[in-house]
């Protein structure tokens, strides 16, 4: 093989190399997607309603929360999608036995704690997992 020949071959096989991995990239790119969305899409209330719920089974407080304020909420697609959903809750006058519309707690019972929430959600299946969790107190 000739120098020149062989300064040709690495030549292509350097470009193929850059092809394939610039391929890669897009490929990647195109099936991510980030965006805020809107609570009143159906898949969002469903999923808010889902992180209520296993907020306050896994709660050790006697009494149920319940969302009072959302601020955020992100829909990310990647080959699932996920909801990150930031909300403020307070303490209802509900214990966690009852599952009716409470009024907020006021005086000393009265707590607020501001959530984020990172959920796997598949609204076809009606499959919801909460992949991150992170509350303060807020009040």
């Amino acid at each position: 093989m000739t120098a020149r020949s062989w300064k040709a071959t690495r030549f292509l096989l350097a470009i193929l190399v850059a092809l394939v991995a610039f391929s890669y990239q897009i490929k990647r790119k195109t099936f991510i997607r980030i965006e805020e969305v809107n609570a009143l899409e159906s898949s969002v209330k469903d999923t808010l309603e889902y992180i209520t719920d296993e907020y306050n089974k896994e709660s050790k407080d006697l009494y149920n929360f319940r969302i009072l304020r959302i601020l955020k909420i992100m829909k990310q697609m990647t080959n699932h999608m996920e909801y990150h959903i930031t909300v403020e809750m307070q303490r209802t006058t509900c214990l966690k036995t009852e599952k009716s519309l409470c009024d907020i707690q006021k005086g000393e019972l009265h707590k607020q704690i501001q959530c984020y929430f990172s959920v796997y959600v598949n609204p076809w299946l009606e499959v919801f997992k909460i992949l991150k969790k992170n509350c303060t107190n807020s009040s």
